[in-house]
């Protein structure tokens, strides 16, 4: 009887450290893919770099970005990070109801940041600085609707842990996933900050 329960208690032991492990390879491979990513923006950067004065005769940098409006856009995207950060600070807590609470308010902030950018590019559209008015324009919206894609994509996953983590709870599959999603959507932050340096601060200037 001692042996059978001594067994039992090997068995559990042994699932659980295989979960810890499938839960450390899942982050260190999304590390990997940051990385990737990382190589992508990096390149449009230095696209934009290079084509930042090339604007054939169309309207400039300053001419278009309107710096408060895109200054509410960064505010959002940044509380959206640090309410991000509570929800994973309720999971390392055990506070289901706390982590769904601010997923919620995150992808609120979230949606409005990309609601803000949708705004600005169709305004950009119908003054005519379009993507196909110049190479400027061209590498101001390849840049910019990456990250914005991103943060979509973001938005969906975060509906899709707001479900999950409702029906299953914080478990040894949702703890990874939400941990992944954390690196994201931080990741995504950095990259808005160096957007809003790089593009429009010294685009204004």
């Amino acid at each position: 009887m001692a042996t059978d329960t001594l067994k039992q208690h090997d068995a559990h032991a042994h699932d659980g450290h295989e979960h810890h492990d499938a839960g450390a390879m899942k982050v260190f491979g999304f590390w990997i893919y940051l990385m990737s990513d990382l190589v992508i923006f990096g390149t449009l950067f230095a696209t934009f770099g290079v084509l930042a004065t090339a604007t054939a005769g169309g309207p400039t940098s300053q001419e278009i970005f309107e710096l408060p409006f895109v200054l509410v856009e960064t505010f959002l995207l940044l509380i959206s990070s640090f309410t991000f950060g509570l929800a994973v600070l309720a999971q390392n807590a055990g506070d289901r109801g706390a982590v769904l609470k601010w997923l919620a308010v995150t992808f609120l902030l979230g949606f409005g940041f990309v609601s803000m950018e949708v705004y600005e590019f169709h305004h950009l559209i119908a003054e005519g600085a379009g993507p196909d008015r110049s190479a400027f324009l061209s590498a101001f919206f390849t840049l910019v609707g990456t990250h914005g894609l991103h943060v979509t994509f973001g938005l969906i996953w975060i509906a899709i842990m707001f479900f999950q983590i409702s029906k299953r709870g914080l478990d040894s599959v949702t703890k990874p996933r939400m941990l992944c999603l954390s690196l994201f959507w931080h990741f995504l932050d950095i990259v808005w900050i160096c957007v809003f340096s790089f593009v429009y601060l010294i685009g204004a200037m």
